[in-house]
């Protein structure tokens, strides 16, 4: 007899951060929707401390499975869950977000609309105290709107809140782990998505609280490494399509600075955007630096050939 295929795999990397993981299982056990139909696969991204004790707590709650690996990075924490997921389809969040309790339930009458879409939710910041915290979500917000517009023809999810066939997932080759850092590559993987021709529908009732305390430097580092993966999300499509990088119009970004303002956020407008400005400046800067490492490393590795022939001349 063929064992029966659970429905859904919730993917969750994690690294050194026992409580908030702990709080997202909570959340995930609280779940209006029958627990025999889904799992939960944490990857462990080589904490420092083992997680067996907190996951075991959950074991009469959730089927959960413990995978460890070396720390590599979300992307491929992400793409070993995948690898050793049963369920038909792949639902991926974060270790510091918590799930509304109707939250799969929306993914689930989304595939049966539309079995071969990838679905992307709506992220609440869970710390609308934080100013940095707030602009930073605001500014995911700003994108989906952007790109978003039209919910059924979505061009953009972060890797935090969508759901896919694990086929399908498959297919694409997962989550490119070339990324050096964990920025872009949900960017990435939602391009080469459409780019097999695949939907992209947004699901706004799939909703997930995400708590990332931030400070101004952390809120810096955050775009700067944003701006670092942009220019590997450019190399890599322009390889996949030969195509020059496209900047938005200027436009695009006299919207994003007037987003604040036409938000319900009980922060101050005018800093929200301030942020928003320096979130740019740390955009472009993590861009073009990313860009002339590498450029300075290609020009000595040519260098380094050129003293090597003229020594075997010699």
């Amino acid at each position: 007899m063929l064992e029966h295929q659970l429905s859904y795999s919730i993917i969750i990397p994690t690294y050194n951060r026992p409580e908030r993981l702990k709080t997202c299982l909570e959340s995930i056990a609280n779940l209006n929707f029958p627990v025999e139909q889904f799992e939960v696969v944490i990857v462990d991204d080589g904490s420092a401390k083992p997680l067996d004790d907190l996951i075991n707590s959950f074991n009469h709650k959730l089927s959960i499975q413990l995978i460890r690996q070396h720390n590599a990075g979300p992307a491929t924490a992400r793409n070993t869950g995948a690898s050793q997921a049963k369920g038909k389809y792949l639902v991926f969040t974060d270790d510091d977000c918590q799930v509304d309790s109707n939250w799969l339930q929306a993914f689930d009458k989304g595939f049966n609309k539309n079995p071969h879409a990838l679905l992307g939710g709506y992220t609440i910041n869970a710390l609308s105290n934080n100013l940095y915290s707030e602009a930073s979500q605001l500014l995911v917000d700003y994108l989906y709107h952007y790109y978003n517009t039209d919910s059924e023809q979505a061009i953009f999810f972060t890797s935090n809140n969508f759901a896919l066939s694990k086929q399908l997932f498959s297919e694409i080759g997962g989550f490119d782990t070339s990324f050096p850092l964990a920025a872009g590559e949900d960017r990435e993987l939602c391009d080469r998505w459409l780019s097999h021709a695949y939907p992209m529908q947004y699901l706004p009732e799939a909703i997930i609280h995400h708590s990332h305390q931030l400070s101004l430097r952390k809120f810096w580092q955050q775009h700067f490494n944003y701006g670092c993966g942009a220019f590997y999300f450019h190399q890599v499509r322009s390889q996949r399509k030969q195509e020059s990088i496209k900047v938005e119009p200027f436009t695009f970004y006299i919207q994003l600075l007037l987003y604040p303002f036409y938000t319900s956020s009980n922060q101050p407008k005018i800093l929200l955007s301030l942020l928003f400005s320096i979130s740019q400046i740390a955009n472009i800067l993590g861009f073009f630096w990313t860009r002339f490492k590498q450029k300075r490393a290609f020009d000595q590795s040519i260098n380094n050939a050129q003293i090597s022939n003229k020594k075997q001349m010699t």
